[in-house]
């Protein structure tokens, strides 16, 4: 490996460590502030990482937070801060749900339409946000904090009984979905079962590095993302792929729920979950929008979730690991930013070098000529 290609993957993985060994000691201090033990939290939440059933549940949960946070990394390839994921996949579950509980199809028919049903409803709801950027110029940001409020009265309204509500006690469901739209998953005897979409979610990792980096479309959007005005002089335009930037954010983000929803609840009720979009933002910084960080970022947030549980039974507050998931997203914007600091330091440094190199050589080559032509 070239001495270039060395530096370049330690300054992308000295973010990611600081953040982590960072939010490690800050979440230290609050134990001890707390008069609590500062590692037995950690240690317990470790052992917990190696029974069997934590970590199909650690794998079910980062399916839905990699699928999340691969909709928000979209945006942020194109500079666009696409807080709508929450509502645009918990709409586009329910419309899913509702869908495949009065659609009874064949398989092979009903699955690709609850997938299609959930893509295109995210990709509408985040289009409309695009639209008011493009046209009004809108900011995204407040545009899609304001469709998630909508998203959750649109849902409100879905649920009344005598819309597509089923009221069963006191909880509001759409309904069972028939079983032609269940994803059947992959049995693990007594851990449990691993969510039949978690493949999925490798799919779509695959996928969006393949077209971000092996396309034009992939490169159009990063140059828009980089710089607008350089990608409009080599023709590119900047408001079509905004727009489209922001459908395909949204449809991803309408496939996040997904895995939960065709390989468990088969309804969607007040019981599914909810954060999934806002917890992507914070898993698509620690990953540092590249599909394999985002990967690793995820299985540590569902880590941090699944395992803190067992705090409970300690003495401890599981809600220690709530507090990490916050200085962790804390700590990567300020670690990132001194290692972004730290390698332009470097590079000036290293081209400093370079330069004054060359320039004594220069003069040794003109000494040369010189003693030559006496």
């Amino acid at each position: 490996m070239k001495k270039f290609d060395k530096e370049r993957v330690l300054l992308a993985v000295a973010g990611p460590v600081i953040a982590l060994a960072v939010a490690f000691v800050l979440s230290a201090i609050v134990l001890i502030a707390s008069g609590k033990n500062p590692v037995e939290p950690f240690a317990l939440m470790f052992e917990q990482a190696g029974f069997s059933d934590i970590q199909v549940l650690i794998i079910n949960q980062a399916s839905m937070y990699y699928i999340a946070a691969l909709a928000v990394a979209i945006g942020f390839r194109m500079n666009l801060f696409n807080i709508g994921v929450d509502g645009q996949y918990q709409l586009a579950a329910m419309m899913a749900a509702i869908v495949g509980a009065h659609a009874s199809l064949p398989a092979a028919l009903q699955v690709p339409l609850l997938l299609l049903t959930a893509v295109l409803t995210g990709a509408f709801w985040s289009g409309i946000a695009g639209v008011l950027k493009i046209t009004r110029g809108v900011s995204e940001v407040v545009a899609t904090i304001m469709l998630n409020s909508i998203a959750t009265a649109v849902i409100g309204y879905l649920w009344l009984p005598d819309v597509f509500g089923v009221k069963i006690g006191n909880n509001n469901t759409t309904g069972e979905m028939h079983e032609s739209g269940w994803i059947p998953g992959i049995d693990m005897g007594a851990a449990g079962e691993i969510y039949g979409l978690v493949i999925l979610a490798v799919l779509l990792g695959i996928g969006y590095w393949l077209v971000l980096n092996r396309t034009r479309f992939g490169f159009d959007l990063r140059a828009s993302g980089a710089s607008e005005s350089a990608a409009a002089a080599s023709g590119v335009d900047p408001k079509r792929m905004v727009l489209t930037a922001m459908l395909i954010s949204g449809g991803l983000a309408g496939l996040a729920g997904l895995p939960i929803l065709m390989g468990d609840t088969h309804t969607y009720s007040l019981n599914f979950p909810t954060g999934i979009g806002f917890l992507g933002i914070g898993i698509a910084l620690l990953g540092r929008n590249s599909p394999v960080g985002i990967a690793f970022a995820a299985l540590l947030w569902a880590w941090l979730d699944k395992a803190s549980p067992e705090l409970d039974f300690h003495g401890y507050d599981k809600e220690i690991a709530v507090i990490m998931q916050g200085l962790i997203v804390l700590s990567v914007v300020v670690s990132y930013e001194a290692v972004r600091e730290w390698g332009l330091r470097r590079q000036q440094r290293r081209v400093g070098a370079e330069l004054a190199a060359g320039h004594v050589l220069g003069a040794t080559d003109n000494s040369k000529k010189e003693v030559a032509g006496r």
